[in-house]
């Protein structure tokens, strides 16, 4: 006998675990613009990557005899765990953002070249882009059916690698 008004959704299987975080997302953000979402989740990445970069690192006494305390600072801890959590999910993603997390390195020490030379502090910038990104991404996501909390945080922790999945699907290239 059929039981009346049980409606049960089955979900499909999934081989890897990112498949199934990718299958979450596009449920939960079905609705919104994925180009709002890529825009906005760079900027706040961006911003994020920026005021991390700038939090003073100790000058260590071997790193300075080896003229390499320049290019070590907490903005290289953060690019790698980031890069090694998204290379145990889907490693060729990983690299898709890897070259995006070089591409803002780049405009990062711009910054402090500007404010070097006079202009606007790189916390300033980086706090402002990050801060409106943020409450954007938030109010695009407040459309949805299911935000929370927890979804919006699985957002900006795998956002990235899942928007760059659709840009692999659009190519036909495998992730």
């Amino acid at each position: 006998m059929k039981k009346k008004g049980r409606n049960t959704k089955q979900q499909p299987h999934f081989d890897r675990p990112v498949d199934r975080y990718f299958y979450e997302l596009d449920q939960t953000y079905k609705q919104g613009s994925k180009g709002l979402y890529a825009l906005f989740l760079a900027l706040a990445f961006f911003g994020v990557m920026g005021l991390i970069w700038m939090i003073p690192f100790p000058q260590f006494d071997f790193l300075v005899r080896v003229n390499a305390h320049t290019f070590l600072n907490w903005g290289s801890f953060f690019i790698a765990i980031i890069i090694y959590c998204y290379l145990k999910l889907a490693p060729t993603l990983s690299y898709a953002v890897l070259f995006c997390i070089g591409i803002m390195s780049f405009f990062i020490v711009q910054l402090e070249y500007v404010e070097r030379d006079g202009g606007p502090t790189v916390v300033g910038v980086c706090s402002l882009i990050a801060g409106l990104s943020l409450l954007a991404l938030w109010l695009i996501a407040r459309k949805e059916e299911h935000i929370n909390g927890r979804n919006f945080v699985r957002l900006l922790a795998i956002g990235p690698i899942w928007l760059w999945s659709k840009v692999f699907q659009q190519l036909k290239w495998k992730y």
